[in-house]
């Protein structure tokens, strides 16, 4: 095969099926040591989450913020940042969605629903400006400062809510938000299931994000940070810049995740995390940071979590085994790319060099010295 970004792209996706595939093996050990039959257990879980309508249903509906999440994580990722942040930037485009739809405005939803979804993505992308700007303005690290911000972001929400109820539309009792207004609300697409548009909105942001990281100068110079700040500087691309933009948007996506769980699934959002966030870390990593591969392991992490009550009442094994299940597959992954760089398997995948052409052989940089001129500055 002689396109190196093909085989490289070929390779992570026989590795992560393998990876999967080993860590359903290892689960299939860890159920049999339980005392229950792994045949069982993993049926259970196929019929919940795609034997039918609902069941598919309920995959897609656990898929949706997965999936927003991971591609949150990936931009993060590709501009060389490691955003842990995901959850605290997910409770506040929920929150800001859930505020500005439970406000009652009297808008015709054509015009209510994206008022809510802008407040997610503004809310969310404030969230994730932050730490990046503060990681090009002064150096803080953003694993502390997305940390950091994640318990100011639930800390806000439940100060808000326990003090804001004569000026901010939200219940104390409840400890959420009121009610969406229904023309804020985002429309169910599949009869007899909690379904609703956000799937739509995931699948086109992780089409839009692959365009934008592959196709367009600014994704480019995203790439180009993340694989050396020497090399984005000698280009003239402005590093710090960069960075704070792709947390932005990495923001903004994690943002849209919220409002899918306010808008779409709970009509309100509610003072306790999801705890998605930290799910689509593991929803990134296993999709290589790819958004097409993000988008096959969101859908596979949302299969596990919606099959998993179907397991614990059919095959009376405890819910709680597919989060070893996930773990096994972050590990698998893991493993699976740490034997990927050994010498013995490149001997393998490498593409074979053209007489003196070192370019071939220089893993990623062939797509910085072939990628378009970038212009000098955003």
């Amino acid at each position: 095969m002689s396109n190196p970004r093909l085989l490289r792209a070929l390779t992570g996706v026989i590795g992560s099926v393998a990876a999967i595939v080993a860590a359903l093996l290892v689960g299939a050990i860890v159920i049999e040591f339980a005392g229950s039959n792994p045949w069982t257990a993993y049926r259970a879980l196929f019929d919940g989450a795609i034997r039918n309508k609902r069941a598919i249903g309920e995959t897609l509906v656990y898929a949706s913020p997965l999936i927003l999440g991971g591609l949150s994580f990936a931009i993060a990722a590709k501009a060389g940042l490691f955003n842990i942040g995901i959850e605290g930037q997910l409770v506040m485009g929920g929150f800001a969605a859930a505020l500005v739809g439970a406000w009652g405005l009297g808008l015709p939803a054509v015009l209510y629903l994206p008022l809510c979804l802008v407040a997610a993505i503004v809310a969310g992308g404030i969230w994730g400006l932050i730490p990046g700007f503060l990681r090009a303005k002064t150096g803080a690290h953003e694993v502390i400062s997305t940390i950091m911000l994640n318990y100011l972001a639930f800390r806000l929400i439940t100060y808000l809510i326990q003090k804001g109820g004569s000026w901010l539309p939200v219940d104390n009792a409840l400890q959420a938000t009121d009610k969406v207004a229904p023309d804020a609300r985002l429309p169910k697409i599949l009869t007899g299931t909690r379904l609703h548009a956000g799937i739509l909105i995931a699948v086109g942001c992780a089409l839009l994000l692959w365009f934008v990281l592959s196709k367009t100068t600014f994704g480019y110079k995203v790439r180009t940070v993340g694989l050396s700040r020497g090399a984005s500087d000698y280009g003239g691309i402005k590093w710090g810049l960069t960075i704070t933009l792709a947390m932005g948007i990495a923001g903004a996506l994690a943002g849209l995740a919220g409002a899918g769980e306010s808008l779409g699934l709970q009509g309100r959002h509610s003072a306790v995390p999801p705890g998605y966030g930290y799910t689509a870390i593991a929803v990134g990593l296993v999709g290589q940071n790819n958004p097409i591969g993000i988008l096959l392991s969101g859908v596979l992490f949302g299969a596990l979590s919606a099959g998993a009550p179907q397991m614990q009442a059919q095959a009376g094994i405890s819910k709680e085994i597919v989060s070893v299940l996930q773990g096994l597959i972050i590990l698998a992954v893991a493993a699976f790319s740490v034997a990927g760089r050994l010498p013995l398997f490149q001997r393998f995948t490498r593409p074979p060099s053209s007489g003196g052409d070192r370019a071939s052989e220089v893993g990623t940089e062939p797509e910085i010295e072939t990628a378009p001129t970038p212009s000098a500055a955003l």
